[in-house]
């Protein structure tokens, strides 16, 4: 295993900067994933580290070492391609022990350490099947087994799930942290889906535009987001453009711009910090966070509205509230009192201190 440290890179191509004076550091054993949609520089990141590019500028470290200029054959990585990239004509074994063999390594060990391999990712029994005539998912236990047979330190693993379907994608996201737990590798994991990245990763680095916005756990990204690229990216947000009126060491006071409506905020040292900033500030809220009252109360951000449409999903009712001009999603489990709720009618909603955020704002148009 090792740790990975990326140093100021950056990726150019022609005038176009892939990837931006990025600084990252990978824990030696850490299932780490790079998150963000399309051409946002995840995979030109992942290639970096896999030595298929060079970086233009910065230094790409495993451990001490640098790796910056080593060719991928003496990376001692394992890399599991979208397409899984197998060889149609080869057998199973022929696929896996293919690594090996460019290796050199002995015919008696080949066989020990392929069929070790096979037997991990349960495919023992496929050993002289043709590739071509597997599913897609055994397809990708053999690209796994074929990545993994070589020991490599690092593991890295390029929109692996992407060619399945939802169920057998529920199936390999187990499967692929099975693995990488039980081999203890340091794994790079790229993703656009938000349900993989906070479902199997110990931390997230989430990309757009070739920079990274944040890196933190799952649990960091999806309740502190940093801006409100990062807030709408994960998961379902409300966010409401706004302007600071006044701040103490408690509380934070904020209304809409036009001044409709006001909201109090608990403060804490991230808000504090945006103080004097110039970009444009917005409040958000997960739609789980607000609460629907059964009867008015005396409080703050305590508001009157309409409910405008639901969205019954069995397990999770969603409905959107309007207030004067505004909208709100609200996201309810659902039981007896919330499934009885309908189109047009008046509720109360509260959206509590402690739920609220000041993040600014670098993409985008909010309400």
């Amino acid at each position: 295993m090792a740790s990975i440290k990326l140093e100021n890179v950056q990726k150019a191509f022609g005038n176009v900067i892939a990837v931006d004076h990025l600084d990252l550091h990978i824990k030696d054993g850490e299932f780490f994933t790079f998150l963000g949609p399309s051409g946002c520089g995840k995979t030109t990141t992942l290639r970096m580290i896999a030595g298929f590019y060079y970086p233009t500028k910065g230094l790409v470290r495993f451990g001490e070492k640098d790796m910056t200029r080593v060719p991928p054959e003496k990376r001692n990585t394992g890399m599991v391609f979208q397409n899984y990239a197998l060889f149609p004509h080869m057998t199973v074994f022929e696929n896996v022990a293919f690594g090996l063999k460019v290796r050199k390594i002995p015919v008696n060990e080949v066989k020990t350490r392929v069929q070790d391999v096979l037997h991990k990712v349960r495919l023992e029994k496929y050993t002289d099947r043709q590739v071509s005539q597997l599913s897609g998912g055994q397809q990708q236990r053999v690209a796994l087994a074929r990545a993994l047979v070589i020991e490599p330190q690092i593991l890295l693993l390029d929109e692996p799930l992407s060619n399945l379907d939802a169920k057998l994608r529920d199936e390999m996201r187990s499967e692929i942290l099975r693995l990488q737990q039980e081999y203890k590798i340091t794994t790079i994991y790229v993703t656009h889906d938000q349900a993989e990245a906070l479902s199997m990763s110990d931390r997230i680095a989430v990309f757009n535009f070739g920079e990274c916005h944040q890196v933190g756990t799952p649990t960091e990204i999806y309740n502190t987001p940093t801006n409100d690229f990062v807030a709408r990216f994960i998961g379902e947000i409300n966010l409401l453009s706004i302007k600071v009126d006044r701040a103490d060491e408690e509380k934070v006071h904020v209304s809409l711009l036009d001044g409709s409506e006001h909201f109090v905020v608990h403060n804490h040292p991230f808000h504090i910090a945006l103080e004097g900033k110039k970009e444009q500030l917005a409040l958000s809220i997960r739609p789980e966070a607000i609460k629907v009252l059964d009867n008015y109360m005396k409080g703050p951000n305590i508001f009157k509205g309409t409910i405008m449409d639901v969205e019954f999903f069995g397990s999770v009712i969603n409905l959107n509230v309007k207030i004067n001009k505004l909208v709100l999603q609200v996201n309810l489990l659902n039981d007896h009192r919330s499934s009885n709720f309908k189109e047009g009618t008046d509720v109360y909603v509260q959206l509590p201190e402690d739920q609220i955020r000041i993040i600014p704002m670098v993409s985008g148009d909010v309400t």
